[in-house]
């Protein structure tokens, strides 16, 4: 789990067709990363440490999420989960 300071990862983000991300593979992430979706910055790097961390051994999932919606993220009521 990756704790940050926004709830999910999101494609457009700060537009108005912005788009929560709860549920992802490695392959769609790797896709938003090679778009541009996430800023250099900000949620870029963690996504690119979600994709290493899961693509390294079958059955790893990684959450990004705050510290706040750890526990419902846990549960898979918050966060993007990584898979």
């Amino acid at each position: 789990m990756m704790l940050t300071a926004v709830e999910k990862c999101y494609i457009n983000f700060n537009k108005p067709d912005q788009k929560a991300l709860n549920h992802l593979t490695v392959a769609e992430a790797q896709k938003y990363v090679d778009e541009g979706q996430f800023a250099a910055g900000s949620m870029l790097p963690k996504v690119e440490a979600a994709i290493r961390f899961v693509s390294a051994r079958p059955g790893r999932r990684c959450i990004i999420t705050t510290p706040e919606k750890s526990v419902d993220a846990l549960a898979g009521k918050a966060g993007t989960i990584i898979e």
